[in-house]
């Protein structure tokens, strides 16, 4: 088998050379396709000098010598000179290949020419001109071979080498990524990137096929010269000439091509931008019902992008028609010339002028224009992977001192003043001053957009320091406040690459609340988790997140605001048995808005306004806030209890299912009509196709005749006067109408083969846009981006020009065995033969190749998905020093996707030698034949058996390869053409559209709901009947993993729910997506910007004033910050609103719902990320703003949601109470009631209080006196006794030079 194969023979180099020239290492992997479909474990593993670490770490090597050279001589670091340095010794040794390759198309005429003047001169009694001819065949068969060896092996050096270079450019750019500084990422973007891994370093692998004839072509034209001179000579100087005019033109078309090549990229980098941005927020594109502006988006750069893609693909039109063309205006003006100088042509004139002229003209006029065009292209891609290169990265100055040496402090902080953006005016951080000692806990509070991030950013290095100073003593691990998991098994995510120790992976699940998760999981920590984290709650990923960092052994915690996302039962769990129990011994920075904690803290830092220190008021208001807490027992005495009493032995958390992460599909067998169909009617009707072909059918019919009549009197001796006077004249004709058609059917093709492309990836757009939500849930952002990166670009360029190349030799081919079966009709004989033989290879061949294709496409996108998710959770993969082990894993991708590339190659070389060795023998078998049968043999008859014996091999050889290429490459088209085919979710638009006053009241209704991710799976939401009222205010609670969110998903539809769901009386099911979404406005649980200005964030359809927009960010409290803006409204944002804070973000996003004016507004978890104080003026401003409407808020604030009309508490999907929230806390039983009282004592009061206070309407009628009075008189006196005690504890801190608040 395979497999035993590859354990006794560890790739190619075990083997001897012969065998390993041959490839036939490769036979039992063909066997193994034959019968069965090839996966990752069949592959060969890739060579150990091949390794993508190993090449990689050597150019970084030259890079870096380079770079610092550069910097001490003062001149730019040129990426070109260091892959020179690193791979130019071995590129030039496959130059001697190419030159003896070349030497032997040279000598093969003449050869050709010697044994056709055997003929011209035949005597039967002249044996030493028999022996002579004898060894002009021999040597004719030696070539052959040789030339089949020499090609071989030049192919696998240079095929070889692209890889190489290939791999270790991906190896150097994902090293690049992961250390570039912030200022660095904003100057990039994650489409950037991906385009560079994914299609500029592509141009390495074919660069290196045809660098070499850029000297080999013109040093072969000067020795071609001279041999022609020698046959017919100065008339060659016509044919010559011809060619001389014919290379600047294809020289100029290949600078063109890169010039379109470098605004190409530009556009395909934005293309891949948006779509990487459409994919990350494609639930916030959905419910704000954005898929029409995005589609405009993305089909506008499209547009320009296929603009430049045309262009290029008319100059390789013209490219192409100019080598058909060449050799038909070189034979006509050569001829013409000649005979009109009077002389006669003899056969081996003929043959050999024609053979010489043909090799010369595959040279200079295919080979060396593809060259400056590869070139061209390739110098375009090294400039923009230089200028990569080049950015600069992050500084490490962190202090990490060995623990015996680390002291007291772990963080001291002077004066510290650092700015994002230093074109800004306001800086980040300004005069901030810390000392955060070993076993200490520091909290960091303060409003929205403060800089408390920041300051964590700050202490990572990640923000650079402008003043001050910043010391950190002992090892750094972080949190971040946006939870960051990448695709793999919940463990994995926890060890990130750290080796398990069993008892402190236990203790860590215990502390970060996944114990029961883990119990309901089909896998235990082995489940696999989606891109993005997409099949676990908010919460979930907030605790893995958590538990990554503190699983890891560091000195010092910075945790981003990692309570947010759970409710107060886990968070209660998290920051006693976490954050003050397994950490109680380390250094812990704290981000929170959770304020009930405070009072467990040894400092707090209160960041304010300008992200200064907090002083005075702050300074009273911290006061403040902590004494809410510490003075519990003074104001609420009558409500005390313990943690321990409320909670009994654990928290018993509600966990949801998990999907797993299915494999990519992968088509099986023959690529089928029905793409190749779809593909070339995409762009063109059945009319265009068959004027297609009838200008395809006309070309060839041209060149036939043509090269009939040039070829005619030479095979016949016909006397040279009439050649004079007839054929020239028809000569001049058939050269006119073969090139005029030729060229017209090339440009038609491409532009046909282009608009195909453009057409099946608009299709491709919109299939994802109408896709499910669920579609993104299982499929990672790599797998996406795979097929609008690699594979359209692929259809793009790669494809049509193959296909052209198939499609002209295809018809080349014809014409050719026509003339020779018009003359010598016996040439057929082994003609069908070897069509049989030929067409059974490819069919073995392409079994199997097929496979490693798909194979390869499949393997790339691991990939691009592992640099995507890195990008994401750069600060995190820093923070604790984990590069080394991403690079191992990128490392891994590479070498996997290099095992399928290396195997598709050699593969096509397995095919290629068989081929080309069959015709060499073909070769043989024919100029011995023709000598053994010399009698009755004419001359021209001759000549004309030879040249088409070496043409037609050559080119036939080609064509079956360049066909079985096509299949392979259509297996883009396949995958593209699947995706264009996906499950479309409801309609956007229906017949039934609602009522024109429709959704004036706002009241929903579900009727036995049932609501499901997976068609298969269990239900999430269970028998679910309620009514919200019109104008009513309603709050959803729920442990984490109830499936609060669920309950908008299915409002929104995101998912069909089962059941019925009435909104003002019409069932949501019933009319068009958009007519249901654009009637309900979403503050959504991850805040999502995108990479444009803030106007089109807020109002991208511009169905707004400025007023309103300005109107809307002053309610939301960030219109300081957008005024501050360079550009105000018309500021860009960085990538995902990179430049926000996730608190400013999702404020972004009511200010959207503002805008949109909606009876029903839903609100998932929108304040988890901001302060207390902004919460506050949120809430009012939601209560101001939409009073009128219908307002639903998801929270785990209790605070958020307790002046609610009514509270509906959901668990494990069903309802588990709905009633008025004073209600139920007067049920000591129920849930509600059990989640306020974990909130700690005072807050509890405080919440009671706000539920009685919001029941006030409802009492009115029994107990009005009691009602005012009492909870006035309570109130009054828990304000002078918080404010007493507030003033004591601030004239204390004033006469003491510490305290225990900062």
């Amino acid at each position: 088998s395979v497999r035993l194969y590859r354990e006794t023979n560890q790739g190619p180099l075990s083997w001897k050379w012969f065998v390993f020239f041959c490839f036939s290492w490769l036979n039992p992997l063909l066997q193994l396709g034959q019968k069965h479909r090839l996966e990752k474990g069949d592959m060969y593993s890739v060579l150990p000098e091949d390794r993508s670490e190993t090449l990689g770490e050597e150019l970084q090597r030259c890079w870096n010598e380079e770079v610092k050279k550069a910097s001490k001589e003062l001149w730019k670091p040129q990426l070109s000179r260091v892959l020179i340095k690193c791979y130019g010794k071995s590129y030039a040794l496959a130059g001697l290949f190419e030159f003896f390759l070349e030497a032997i198309k040279v000598i093969q005429p003449l050869l050709l020419g010697k044994i056709i003047l055997f003929f011209e001169n035949y005597h039967p009694d002249d044996q030493r001109s028999l022996c002579m001819a004898y060894v002009y065949a021999a040597a004719m068969s030696i070539s052959t071979f040789g030339l089949t060896i020499l090609q071989h092996l030049y192919y696998y050096h240079v095929q070889r080498t692209g890889m190489r270079i290939r791999v270790a450019m991906c190896h150097m750019i994902y090293r690049k990524a992961l250390g570039l500084s912030t200022e660095s990422i904003g100057r990039t973007t994650t489409g950037q990137i991906v385009n560079l891994l994914s299609n500029d370093v592509n141009h390495f692998d074919e660069i290196t096929l045809r660098l070499h004839y850029l000297w080999a072509g013109p040093l072969q034209a000067m020795v071609i010269i001279v041999f022609l001179w020698y046959e017919i000579g100065p008339s060659c100087l016509a044919g010559v000439a011809t060619i001389a005019v014919m290379m600047p033109i294809q020289t100029w078309f290949g600078k063109l091509f890169g010039i379109f090549r470098s605004k190409t990229a530009v556009l395909t980098d934005s293309r891949i931008r948006i779509m990487n941005e459409v994919v990350s927020g494609i639930r916030i594109i959905k419910m704000y019902v954005w898929e029409k502006w995005f589609s405009a988006l993305v089909t506008e750069v499209r547009k320009k992008e296929i603009s430049r893609i045309l262009k290029s693909s008319y100059l390789r039109g013209l490219n192409m028609a100019s080598f058909f063309a060449s050799s038909k205006l070189i034979i006509f003006v050569t001829f013409t010339v000649y005979t009109l100088l009077g002389n006669t042509m003899t056969a081996s004139q003929v043959f050999v002028t024609m053979s010489l002229y043909g090799t010369i003209k595959v040279t200079l006029t295919l080979f060396f224009p593809l060259a400056i065009e590869k070139l061209s292209e390739t110098v375009v891609s090294i400039r923009r992977i230089k200028n990569f290169l080049l950015l600069e990265e992050i500084e490490r100055k962190n202090i990490m001192l060995p623990l015996a040496e680390k002291g007291g402090n772990s963080i001291e902080i002077e004066k510290l003043t650092c700015y994002w953006d230093k074109s800004l005016d306001a800086p980040s951080l300004q005069n901030v001053s810390i000392t955060a000692k070993s076993h200490q806990l520091l909290t960091v509070i303060g409003p929205v957009g403060a800089g408390k991030s920041s300051l964590l950013s700050a202490i990572l290095g990640e923000l650079p320091r402008d003043t001050g100073t910043l010391k950190v003593k002992g090892q750094l691990t972080y949190a971040s406040q946006q939870p960051w998991v990448f695709p793999g098994t919940i463990r994995s995510n926890i060890l990130f690459g750290r080796e398990l120790n069993p008892k402190k992976y236990e203790q860590v699940l215990r502390a970060c609340a996944l114990k029961k998760d883990l119990e309901m999981f089909p896998d235990g920590d082995l489940t696999l988790i989606g891109d993005r984290g997409a099949t676990l709650s908010g919460g979930q990923k907030a605790r893995v997140n958590l538990a990554r960092a503190v699983y890891e052994d560091a000195d010092i915690y910075l945790l981003d605001d990692p309570l947010s996302a759970v409710d107060a039962e886990v968070g209660k769990h998290l920051f006693d048995k976490c954050i003050c129990g397994l950490l109680k011994n380390k250094c812990r920075i704290l981000v929170t808005h959770q304020l009930r904690h405070l009072r467990e803290v040894d400092q707090i830092l209160v960041l304010k306004e300008v992200c200064t220190p907090a002083k005075e008021n702050c300074l009273k208001e911290a006061c403040l806030l902590l004494l809410n807490h510490l003075c519990s027992e003074i104001t609420n005495s009558k409500t005390m209890f313990k943690y321990k009493d409320v909670l009994g032995s654990f928290l018993v958390l509600q966990v949801e299912a998990i999907q797993t992460i299915a494999e990519e599909t992968r088509a099986e067998g023959n690529v089928s009509s029905h793409i190749y169909f779809t593909y070339f009617t995409a762009g063109c009707s059945l009319l265009v196709l068959m004027v297609i072909v009838f200008l395809s059918i006309l070309a060839e019919v041209m060149s036939i005749m043509l090269y009939y009549l040039v070829e005619y009197p030479a095979v016949n001796q016909i006397p040279n006067y009439f050649f004079n006077i007839v054929l020239l004249c028809l000569l001049l004709g058939l050269t006119a109408a073969a090139v005029v058609f030729g060229f017209a059917r090339s440009l038609v093709i491409f532009h046909g083969l282009v608009r195909s492309a453009q057409t099946l990836h608009n299709s491709m757009f919109s299939a994802v846009l109408h896709t499910p939500v669920s579609f993104f849930d299982v499929n990672p952002i790599g797998r996406i981006l795979n097929r609008f990166s690699k594979d359209v670009s692929q259809m793009d360029s790669v494809l049509p020009i193959t296909f052209v190349d198939f499609y002209q030799l295809f018809l080349q081919n014809v014409g050719v065995i026509a003339v020779a079966a018009s003359v010598i009709p016996l040439i057929l004989i082994p003609v069908v033969p070897l069509l049989l033989i030929f067409l059974y290879l490819r069919s073995l061949y392409l079994r199997t190749s097929r496979d490693i294709k798909r194979l390869e496409s499949t393997t790339r996108s691991p990939v691009l998905s592992h640099l995507s998710s890195s990008l994401n959770g750069l600060s995190t993969i820093r923070a604790s020093r984990s590069e080394e082990k991403l690079k191992k894993d990128f490392d891994a991708h590479q070498d996997l996707h290099s095992e399928a590339w290396f195997l598709f190659l050699m593969t096509s070389r397995w095919f290629a030698l068989r081929l080309d060795s069959i015709c060499s023998i073909f070769i043989t078998l024919t100029a011995f034949g023709l000598i053994l049968l010399r009698d009755g043999l004419v001359a021209g008859e001759v000549g004309l058996v030879l040249t088409y014996a070496v043409t037609l091999m050559g080119n036939f050889q080609w064509t079956v390869r360049q066909s079985a290429e096509v299949e392979n490459m259509m297996t883009s088209v396949e995958r593209v053409v699947e995706y264009t085919e996906l499950k479309n979710e409801g309609p956007w638009e229906t017949q039934q559209h609602p009522p024109s006053d429709w959704l004036s009241q706002g009241m929903i209704t579900f009727d036995r709901v049932n609501f499901f991710y997976d068609t298969d799976g269990p239900p999430v939401l269970k028998e679910i009947s309620a009514t919200f009222h019109a104008k009513e205010k309603v709050g959803i609670v729920g442990r984490t993993g109830a499936w609060k969110s669920s309950l908008v998903s299915a409002i929104f539809r995101l998912a069909e729910p089962q059941g019925k769901i009435y909104i003002d009386g019409v069932v949501t099911s019933e009319i068009g997506l958009h007519d249901l979404r654009q009637k309900m406005s979403i503050i959504p649980q991850d805040p999502v910007l995108f990479t444009d200005s803030v106007r089109k964030n807020l109002d991208p359809f511009n169905q707004h004033t400025d007023e309103d927009l300005w109107k809307a960010l002053e309610e939301v409290q960030l219109k300081s910050v957008v005024e501050e803006l360079p550009g105000k409204l018309e500021a860009v944002l960085a990538e995902s609103g990179s430049n926000f804070s996730v608190g400013q973000r999702q404020l972004v996003c009511l200010a959207r719902a503002i805008l949109r004016k909606n009876r029903i507004l839903i609100i998932d978890e929108a304040t988890a990320n901001v302060d207390p104080r902004t919460d506050e003026l949120i809430q009012k401003t939601i209560r101001d703003k939409f009073k009128e409407c219908t307002v639903i808020t998801i929270a785990h604030r209790l605070n958020t949601i307790i002046d609610s009309d009514r509270i509906f508490v959901l668990e494990s999907g069903t309802i588990q109470e709905f009633d008025h929230p004073f209600t139920l806390l007067q049920n000591k039983e129920g849930a509600l009631y059990r989640m306020v009282q974990q909130m700690g004592q005072a807050e509890s009061a405080s919440l009671l209080e706000s539920a009685r206070q919001k029941s006030l309407p409802i009492i009115y009628t029994t107990n009005l006196p009691g009602v005012i009075f009492t909870p006035f008189f309570e109130m009054l006196s828990s304000t002078i006794v918080l404010h007493l005690v507030a003033l004591q504890c601030l004239l204390v801190t004033y006469f003491n030079n510490h305290s225990p608040i900062r």
